[in-house]
């Protein structure tokens, strides 16, 4: 049985690279900022924020990369090219990478800081996180379709990409 560290940097990078796509087709850099009425946050904000929650709690806190997170940032900055916001979810990529070098009895049997005010095992958090990842993607899809004029579609979350049982 595959272990629940490779699981989820798999399926998160599958997600980040999707995200990735979904910044790209916005057809300028306005695009992934358009507000649009009953959605609160944009591709460009959600974009930020799941790099930054993903380098944080990924790569600050389970792989020691030194990130020192900006929340408020993530949700603040507006305006940022689709090539910086790419280059930040690729920075997300990577320490997902370096998440997936370890083995599950490599890691914490529990998260190294309280989430939510209160202890949860390493599992149950990046699991979290995953599906954290997969929610604002699928809100970034839905702003950018309707944002976009013809929008592509954007083949996201594939049955193919999954993992292999062995």
């Amino acid at each position: 049985m595959p272990q629940i560290t490779s699981v989820v940097a798999h399926l998160m990078l599958r997600e980040l690279e999707t995200f990735k796509r979904q910044i790209a087709a916005f057809p300028d850099d306005k695009g992934p900022w358009e507000p649009r009425a009953g959605i609160a946050n944009t591709s460009g904000t959600l974009a930020l924020h799941c790099a930054g929650n993903i380098q944080h709690f990924i790569g600050a806190k389970l792989a020691g990369t030194g990130y020192v997170r900006q929340r408020d940032l993530e949700f603040s900055r507006r305006d940022v090219p689709r090539a910086e916001i790419i280059a930040d979810l690729d920075r997300a990529s990577d320490a997902v990478r370096l998440l997936e070098k370890n083995n599950d009895a490599d890691l914490p049997a529990i998260f190294p800081d309280p989430v939510g005010g209160k202890q949860v095992s390493t599992d149950v958090m990046l699991v979290h996180l995953a599906i954290h990842l997969g929610y604002h993607l699928g809100q970034a899809d839905y702003h950018r379709r309707l944002t976009v004029d013809k929008p592509a579609v954007i083949d996201g979350v594939a049955a193919s990409a999954l993992p292999p049982a062995v």
